[in-house]
């Protein structure tokens, strides 16, 4: 199991999307992917999407307003 991490800080919809998909493409099965994010639209849009993929989704509450979206590849 490998595990990325992005920094996703300052970016707004939809570049952190655009980046967890592309990061999510190039990983293996039971990777783990973690996006630290400060934009309440993407707490909300790549959670959606990567369960909409039919990936794991935690979120984690780091400070106000900066959250850990952690994604695992199940596919």
């Amino acid at each position: 199991m490998a595990e990325k991490f992005l920094d996703c800080l300052g970016e707004a919809c939809p570049v952190p999307l655009m980046k967890a998909q592309k990061e999510l493409a190039s990983l293996a099965d039971g990777d783990v992917l973690t996006m630290t994010v400060d934009y309440p639209c993407a707490v909300k849009n790549v959670p959606e999407w990567a369960r909409g993929q039919g990936y794991n989704v935690k979120i984690e509450e780091i400070d106000e307003e900066t959250w850990d979206i952690v994604i695992e590849k199940t596919k």
